[in-house]
């Protein structure tokens, strides 16, 4: 009888709909917790993407679903569950090159000539919005290999993501053999382990680099970002454009007051900070850097 229950509901949730008035009540939920704009255009999304949790927890319908999820029990336990199915998580490593040649030839050195290169001066680099982890892995590539050629470079990498899920992922550093062929040859024999598996065509990223890196679960709606110590470059990039225009500029500002004076945003290039108040100026494409 109950495999029989199980199947049924299982059965129902594929067929559920999701309801104008559910929508707006998940929509509104969703943006006033994460940030994160749900128009809709993106109704039939929210629908798919969500059946799946439907199923998981043997419900029927939308408004079933909402009723849990805005109930104290269901906040406590299927909040971080629907995040991670509605938020888009796609990165690649050495996304948007330019930017890592950038950060090499002329932030790091510019900050260097401002506050100095001592291991008493420890270098903090956030990749806020880390998903799988490929931006924070390719970071601690290219500072490592500044750091072999500046004495008294220290650097660690903070890497956030308002997702578990990914975090997890991007914590064990295993990605797909052709995930990493945007990475130089010399950077995969130096920094990658093949599997001893070859049939799983799998890469591991060589223990010294993953200790670099600290993977931390954070949602920018939070009231604290939990920084001890101020950062010196911050990495967001094509994370904004899913917030609407207030949404950005507050989260802009905060941004801003944990970096250092100098200190560096490198966002996408889909995103702008035009008519902005945020206390930023342009150093490069996607590049701007926080008045002195």
């Amino acid at each position: 009888m109950t495999t029989v229950m199980h199947d049924n509901t299982q059965a129902d949730a594929y067929r559920a709909v999701l309801s104008e008035k559910d929508f707006r009540r998940l929509s509104g939920f969703i943006h006033n917790e994460c940030g994160i704009k749900m128009p809709e255009a993106k109704k039939v999304l929210l629908e798919s993407r969500l059946r799946k949790r439907l199923r998981v927890l043997g419900m029927r319908s939308y408004s079933e679903y909402c009723d849990y999820l805005f109930s104290p029990e269901g906040t406590n336990s299927e909040l971080v569950h629907m995040i991670d199915v509605v938020t888009t998580n796609k990165t690649d490593f050495f996304r948007e090159p330019r930017h890592f040649d950038y950060l090499v030839r002329t932030a790091l050195p510019e900050l260097i000539s401002r506050y100095g290169a001592t291991i008493r001066r420890k270098y903090i680099v956030w990749s806020a919005g880390c998903s799988t982890g490929e931006e924070p892995y390719t970071l601690a590539m290219v500072l490592s290999e500044f750091a072999e050629k500046q004495h008294g470079f220290y650097f660690s990498i903070l890497a956030t993501d308002i997702s578990t899920r990914v975090l997890q992922n991007a914590g064990l550093g295993i990605y797909k053999e052709d995930s990493v062929a945007p990475v130089p040859a010399a950077l995969r024999m130096k920094y990658l382990l093949r599997s001893r598996d070859r049939n799983k065509n799998l890469v591991r990223i060589v223990h010294e680099l993953r200790s670099l890196i600290k993977f931390r679960r954070l949602n920018f709606m939070g009231s604290d970002f939990g920084m001890k110590e101020p950062v010196d470059i911050i990495f967001c990039r094509n994370v904004i454009i899913y917030f609407d225009r207030p949404t950005q500029e507050r989260l802009l500002n905060r941004f801003c007051h944990h970096l250092v004076p100098g200190g560096y945003l490198f966002m996408g290039h889909s995103e702008t900070l035009s008519g902005m108040n945020i206390p930023l100026q342009t150093a490069g494409q996607m590049v701007y850097r926080k008045q002195v």
